[in-house]
């Protein structure tokens, strides 16, 4: 089995059940003819990024982190400040300039926020062209770009 394919199978059981220990997903996958070694989960969920937190039944058990978007918004707010040159607003479209080779990160980073007023994002070196659904979310998003430079 692929790396890709056993780690969504590990956010799939996470999601239906408490795993306490990593023995723990090394017997739900093998239930599953799927033969991994301890070592192996060590390594997933270190990539994964999994974190324990209390369960229920007053012990702990892993789970997916919960700080990812608030970190994209960090990781956003950080770059924008490093590289911003200058932002625009045509209809519902937006053209921002930064120093080069940041575009495309920047682009990610707003994809990865899944601002409902953004239909899309395209990120060369140094320019990031967002696509928003109405006039009206092309100047919500130079608001949170405002915000995000302060």
């Amino acid at each position: 089995m692929k790396k890709q394919d056993r780690q969504r199978l590990i956010r799939q059981l996470l999601s239906t059940q408490d795993i306490e220990r990593q023995e723990d997903f090394v017997k739900l996958l093998e239930e599953q003819n799927i033969h991994v070694t301890q070592a192996t989960i060590s390594r997933d969920i270190k990539e994964m990024q999994l974190v324990k937190v209390p369960s229920i039944s007053g012990g702990y058990r892993y789970n997916m982190p919960i700080q990812k978007k608030l970190d994209t918004k960090k990781k956003l707010k950080r770059t924008l400040r490093d590289a911003y040159v200058s932002f625009s607003v045509q209809g519902k479209d937006t053209f921002l300039k930064v120093l080069p080779g940041n575009g495309p990160a920047i682009a990610s980073l707003i994809d990865q926020m899944k601002y409902d007023f953004v239909f899309g994002t395209i990120g060369d070196d140094e320019t990031v062209l967002t696509i928003c659904k109405s006039d009206e979310g092309a100047v919500a998003l130079q608001e949170v770009v405002d915000d995000l430079l302060k």
